[in-house]
């Protein structure tokens, strides 16, 4: 089978005459020319330049992400794959400069299902103003690997970098949206539940967001809930910074569709997996200008103040429950949905 093909082959990733083909047909012709670097993509060089803005802290990610099924409502892959490392720099306070992006391909992944993944991955850097400048391509034999996996870097700027811990008793807690999408929006797509429903993930690279908020000012943390949830974010911010995270159940933004099927299941929502949401810990003299800002954009709508930074108890997350009473949230053992991101 030529790279015109409807599969990936063996030769599509050995680096000849067929390699350059498929890089040529199906992967560059899916992203723009690099408007970051003097050497990038267009050149298929070993690696890539960037030039940086005068002024700013250099931040860097990277990341690899494996997820079942490949497609679920709301995104596939390869929307994941890039918004995981868009937002990995956005709560660091850094605008992402550039991506790389490297595949690992079973032999016999269908070529349609690699456009479309490919396609999802470019229109997320789009909305996130940025772009691919190098990357790299591997072939595994069937069966050796689940269809594909995809790892990728990004590079940021940041005027300055904010950490997970730089806040203060006093600080407002906020997210920025509905929590448990994607983790729940995952089980349902997978066969063995036989569950159905509107629910999709929140899957989206929130740059755009999240620099709204940066305008504003205020913000002393932030982080974003992906594995392990909302529970996992808080209390590693809170172990981490030996302060206490005071939350009210009650103020928690949840889809009723989340509720229900976390109810039927018995996995709590807060224990699992967000790819479109950020935790900010804002100055309280901010926090209400920041929380107007981020539900003017339509990826902040449902954001809301959820607790309070205090020393009560440090290091620990405490929940003031529906009913009354005050309990530890405690950190989950691992994210109850395997193969999530």
């Amino acid at each position: 089978m030529t790279p015109g093909g409807r599969c990936v082959e063996a030769t599509h990733g050995a680096g000849g005459e067929l390699a350059a083909q498929f890089l040529a047909e199906h992967i560059l012709t899916r992203f723009p020319r690099t408007k970051t670097g003097s050497i990038g993509l267009d050149a298929l060089d070993d690696g890539a330049t960037l030039t940086l803005p005068a002024e700013g802290e250099l931040v860097v990610t990277t990341d690899s992400h494996v997820v079942k099924p490949v497609f679920f409502p709301g995104g596939d892959i390869g929307r994941l794959a890039a918004a995981g490392t868009i937002n990995d720099l956005a709560v660091m306070g850094a605008r992402p400069l550039a991506l790389t992006l490297s595949l690992v391909l079973e032999e016999g992944f269908p070529l349609s299902d690699l456009a479309t993944i490919l396609d999802s991955f470019a229109a997320a850097l789009a909305e996130a103003g940025t772009s691919v400048i190098c990357g790299d391509t591997k072939v595994m034999g069937r069966g050796e690997i689940d269809g594909i996996a995809i790892n990728t870097a990004g590079v940021g700027i940041a005027c300055p970098p904010i950490s997970d811990v730089g806040f203060s008793p006093g600080d407002s807690i906020l997210v920025t949206g509905t929590i448990g999408d994607h983790g729940m929006a995952l089980l349902l797509a997978r066969e063995e539940f036989h569950l159905r429903s509107d629910l999709r993930s929140d899957v989206a690279p929130i740059w755009s967001l999240i620099a709204r908020a940066l305008e504003v000012g205020g913000i002393h943390a932030m982080k974003d809930p992906t594995r392990g949830g909302l529970a996992a974010a808080l209390n590693e911010m809170a172990r981490k910074s030996q302060r206490t995270i005071d939350l009210e159940e009650n103020a928690i933004p949840f889809r009723q569709d989340v509720l229900g099927l976390s109810a039927m299941i018995g996995i709590a929502p807060t224990d699992v997996a967000n790819e479109g949401k950020a935790i900010l810990a804002v100055a309280p003299n901010k926090a209400a200008v920041v929380l107007e800002a981020l539900r003017a954009h339509p990826l902040g709508r449902d954001a809301a103040v959820i607790g309070t930074v205090t020393e009560s108890h440090p290091g620990r997350v405490i929940l003031n429950t529906t009913v009354g009473g005050r309990r530890f949230m405690e950190m989950p053992l691992g994210d109850p949905v395997p193969r999530i991101c």
